[in-house]
C-alpha cells in the first residue's frame, strides 16, 4: 500500500467515554459476555449486547483508540495506514506463487479494527453467496432472504459529500435507511468516471453497466459504494461503539491482549471454556476474567486462530509439537485461509487531473487537506477509486475442462477490476518522479488456492505464520491472466482514445499468457480480504470449527464472530458481510438468553 509520510495523521486523542487502560482497573472479575477483539464484528456485538442494561459486557482490544488520527477519518488517506500504529504490521511467509516474496499484511489494530484501515468498499455479496452458505451449513438463516434484515440493520445510504444527483449510480431501494454504518457513492468525481462508464456501455456483455451491485447480482461495471458519510469514514468504532461507550454496563479495555482461553469446567469429552487470560506485555502476571454466559472471539482471521491454538484448541498433533496440551481437537483451526490475489497494472496517461501531482507536492497536498478539514469536500472525501467491474470468466473458458466453477453461482464473479486515477502503489513499485498515471488493480475474487495461519511458538506476543498461498492453483493462475486480458479489452474501448499513452514498465512486455502470469507473480499483492480460518459447518459435521450458530465445536462457552467463520470467500469486498454476520450473531445470542 501507499506509504507517503505526508499521509500519516495526528496523534490519537482518547475516545470519549470510559476506556479502561489496564486490567487492574476493571471493576468486575466476571461479566455476562466477554468480546475478544473490538474490531468490526466486536464493536457490533459490544453495542448490541449492551442494549440490555442488565447485561454486563466487556470488550477487549489489543490496540488503542484511533480517534483524532486524520488518516483514519479522511477516506482518501486510508491508503497510508498500512505499517502505522493502527496496523498489526503482520508479514506473510515467503509466498511460492509470488516468487517467494513476502507481503505486508494489513489488519486493523485498535478500536474498530480493519473497518478503520480498509479502503471502505461496501459490498453485500451476491444472492448465490448467501444461499451457498445456507446450503453448506444446513442453516437457512444464512440465506439471502433471511440475511436481508441484517443487511438493512447494518447500513444507511446517505447522499455523497458533494450532494450530486445519484440517479443511475445507486438504487436506494436495496439499502438500509436506519442502519448504523453510513454508506454512499463517491462524493468527488474524477476524469475516469465517464471513461469507465462509457466503455462499459460501448462494450456491453460481460462489461455491461450495473446501477447497483448490492442488489444481489455482483457483476458488471458500477460506481463504488463506500462506508463514507459526510465526507468521513464510517467505521465500526464510529458507527457502533463510540455512540454507546458511556453505558454503565459496558467496559472497553484497550492496549490489552487475550493470550489464552481458560478451561473452567465441563467434561473431558466437552470442556467448558468461559474465562480469558489477559496480559499487556509478555512479562505481565496474567489476569483472568470470567464470562457467565459466553466468550465471543472476534479477534479476526489472523488472531482468532492464533489464540485458539495457544489455548489448546486446534490440530492436536501440531499443538503437541509445541508442548501445548490439546483441549479440543479441531484440525480446521487456522486452515482453509482464503484471500483475493491482485496485481496493479500502470498506464501513462495524457492528463493533468490525476492525483499524482498531489502526492509529489506538499503544498498541493496541504491545501487539499485544509479543504477537507474545513469543508469535508474535495478529493479526500473518497477512497482513491470511484469505479470498478466484476466479471465472470467467459462461458467457454478452457479452464472449465479441468475445473468446476468455484464461484458461489451465476450472480457472483470470478474477477474484479478497479480503476484508480493516479499511480496507486499496490505492490512493490513506487510512484515515479514524473508523469500522470492510470492504475488498474485487477484480481481473482473466486480463488481456489487455500493457505493457513499457524503458530511456531507459545509466545502470544509473537506473530503467527501467515500464508495466503496466492496463485498456487492452476485455476487462479488462469483467472489472473484472464483478468489482465479483460483489462486490455476494456481499455480498447473508444472512450479511452487520446487518454492512455502507453503501458508503464514491465507491463509493456507482458504480451503472452506466460508473461502475464510472471508479471502477476513479480508484482502481485492482495486486497486484504482474508477469511475462513475458523469456518462454520453443519452442527454434526466433523469438519469445521464452529456450527451454523457460530458456537465452537467440541466445547461449551465460546462463540466465534468474525470473517474467520466464513465457509467460503465472498466474490466481492468483505467488510459488509462481516457486519451482517455480527448482526445475526447478536440476534442469535439475544434469542438464546432471552435478552
Amino acid at each position: 500500500m501507499w506509504q507517503p509520510a505526508l499521509f500519516i495523521g495526528l496523534a490519537a486523542a482518547l475516545a470519549s467515554g470510559k476506556l479502561i487502560f489496564s486490567p487492574a482497573d476493571l471493576s468486575e472479575t466476571e461479566y455476562d459476555f466477554i468480546v475478544v477483539g473490538a474490531g468490526t464484528a466486536g464493536c457490533v456485538l459490544a453495542a448490541r449486547l449492551s442494549e440490555n442494561p442488565d447485561v454486563k459486557v466487556l470488550a477487549i482490544e489489543a490496540g488503542g483508540s484511533n480517534e483524532g488520527i486524520i488518516a483514519t477519518i479522511a477516506p482518501f488517506l486510508g491508503v497510508s495506514l498500512a505499517g502505522t500504529s493502527v496496523d498489526w504490521n503482520y508479514t506473510t511467509v515467503p509466498l511460492e506463487g509470488y516468487d517467494n516474496r513476502t507481503l505486508g499484511f494489513t489488519r486493523g489494530f485498535g478500536l474498530g479494527g480493519s473497518s478503520v484501515v480498509n479502503l471502505l468498499t461496501w459490498n453485500r455479496g451476491s444472492i448465490d453467496l448467501w444461499n451457498s452458505w445456507a446450503e453448506v451449513t444446513g442453516d437457512d438463516g444464512w440465506s439471502w432472504n433471511n440475511m436481508e434484515e441484517f443487511w438493512l440493520k447494518s447500513n444507511t445510504l446517505v447522499a455523497p459529500a458533494d450532494g450530486h444527483d445519484t440517479t443511475g449510480q445507486v438504487d436506494p431501494a436495496v439499502h438500509g435507511t436506519n442502519g448504523n454504518v453510513l454508506t454512499s457513492v463517491p462524493g468527488f468525481p474524477t476524469e475516469l468516471d465517464p471513461l469507465v462508464v462509457n466503455a462499459s456501455l460501448e462494450l456491453g456483455g460481460r462489461y455491461s453497466y450495473t446501477v447497483d451491485i448490492n442488489g444481489g447480482v455482483v457483476l458488471g461495471t458500477s460506481y463504488m459504494q463506500s462506508s463514507v458519510g459526510g465526507g468521513e469514514r464510517s467505521s465500526a468504532a464510529t458507527a457502533y461503539l463510540y455512540p454507546v461507550i458511556d453505558r454503565d454496563n459496558l467496559d472497553v479495555l484497550v492496549n490489552t491482549r487475550v493470550t489464552k482461553l481458560i478451561e473452567t469446567g465441563g467434561k473431558k469429552s466437552k470442556p467448558e471454556i468461559r474465562a480469558v487470560q489477559l496480559q499487556q506485555t509478555n512479562d505481565d502476571i496474567p489476569v483472568q476474567i470470567k464470562a457467565s454466559k459466553e466468550v465471543i472471539m472476534s479477534a479476526g482471521v489472523i488472531a482468532t486462530p492464533q489464540i485458539l491454538m495457544l489455548s489448546g484448541i486446534g490440530p492436536r498433533q501440531d499443538l503437541r509439537k509445541l508442548n501445548i496440551k490439546p483441549i479440543v481437537n479441531l484440525p480446521d483451526v487456522g486452515q482453509h485461509f482464503a484471500d483475493h490475489p491482485a496485481v496493479a497494472s500502470y498506464y501513462l496517461v495524457n492528463s493533468n487531473g490525476t492525483f499524482d501531482s498531489l502526492l509529489r507536492d506538499t503544498n498541493l497536498f496541504g491545501l487539499e487537506l485544509v479543504k477537507w478539514n474545513t469543508t469535508r469536500q474535495g478529493r479526500f472525501v473518497n477512497s482513491p477509486a470511484n469505479t470498478y467491474s466484476f466479471l465472470r470468466l467467459p462461458d467457454d473458458a478452457a479452464i472449465y475442462e479441468n475445473f468446476d466453477d468455484p464461484s458461489s453461482g451465476p450472480t457472483a464473479g470470478h474477477m474484479e477490476i478497479i480503476f484508480v486515477d493516479g499511480f496507486a502503489a499496490f505492490g512493490p513499485l513506487t510512484q515515479p518522479a514524473t508523469g500522470s498515471f492510470l492504475t488498474i488493480l485487477a484480481g481473482v475474487v473466486s480463488p481456489v488456492s487455500r493457505g493457513c495461519v499457524t503458530i511456531n511458538t507459545t509466545n502470544p506476543f509473537a506473530d503467527p505464520l501467515i500464508d495466503p498461498a496466492f496463485l498456487t492453483n492452476a485455476f487462479d493462475e488462469y483467472t489472473m491472466v484472464q483478468v489482465m486480458k479483460d483489462t486490455e479489452k476494456f481499455l480498447s474501448a473508444s472512450s479511452w482514445d487520446g487518454f492512455i499513452i502507453e503501458p508503464y514498465g514491465d507491463l509493456a512486455d507482458a504480451s503472452t499468457d506466460e508473461l502475464k502470469l510472471q508479471y502477476s507473480r513479480t508484482y502481485g499483492s492482495n486486497i486484504n480480504h482474508p477469511v475462513g480460518t475458523a469456518r462454520m459447518s453443519p452442527k454434526k459435521a466433523k469438519w469445521g470449527v464452529v456450527d451454523s450458530e457460530l458456537l465452537l465445536k467440541g466445547a461449551d462457552g465460546v462463540r466465534i464472530v468474525d470473517a474467520s467463520v466464513f465457509p467460503s470467500i465472498p466474490e466481492s469486498h468483505t467488510q459488509a458481510p462481516v457486519y451482517m454476520v455480527a448482526e445475526r450473531a447478536a440476534a442469535l445470542i439475544k434469542s438464546k438468553y432471552s435478552l
